[in-house]
């Protein structure tokens, strides 16, 4: 493919996120556009800085716009969890097997405040690409900083879902209890 322009290119990668139902990765769209993928993830630091709505996920960059769970009509729940590093496969298998998907997660960082990351994981192959990811770079996961307290955000179609995945937790003591 001839390399795009910048403008073209990120008028293309712009369009391809709104149109894709997935995370598409950098390195896929720098095939697409004929570049490197850091040439894409410049790309996306200045469509960000021009409002767009882009986030990195562990499975790719999607567009909020067509992503957010209240325009796919799913209901959403922060739920206070807490357990080791090596029980997140765990975690996130009970809630995507209860029906839910895990958005993202959130920890109270005594400098820096609230930090979020997306997961995006809406089954167990999303899970076992996202443990993989983990293991094949070494990075430490958030509940690292805090000792095991996070909030996901989780989404599903339904109350009873989201109630599911929330009682699959309870049982296995992933849930924290409110105080």
């Amino acid at each position: 493919m001839e390399k795009l322009k910048g403008d073209e290119r990120r008028d293309l990668i712009l369009k391809k996120l709104k149109d894709s139902g997935r995370p598409i990765k950098g390195a896929e769209l720098a095939k697409i556009c004929g570049v490197s993928r850091q040439v894409i993830v410049g790309d996306i630091t200045l469509l960000k800085a021009h409002g767009e709505s882009i986030m990195a996920t562990s499975s790719g960059y999607v567009h909020l716009g067509s992503e957010a769970p209240e325009r796919q009509g799913l209901l959403s729940r922060k739920i206070a969890c807490t357990h080791t590093p090596d029980q997140t496969e765990k975690e996130l298998n009970l809630i995507v097997d209860a029906g839910a998907s895990v958005r993202d997660v959130t920890v109270e960082h005594p400098v820096y405040g609230e930090l979020n990351a997306a997961i995006m994981v809406n089954n167990r192959h999303d899970v076992g690409q996202f443990v993989t990811r983990l293991n094949e770079t070494g990075s430490p996961l958030l509940l690292e900083l805090t000792g095991g307290p996070h909030l996901h955000t989780i989404t599903a179609d339904s109350e009873e879902i989201l109630d599911r995945a929330e009682q699959a937790l309870r049982e296995h003591g992933f849930l924290t209890d409110e105080a």
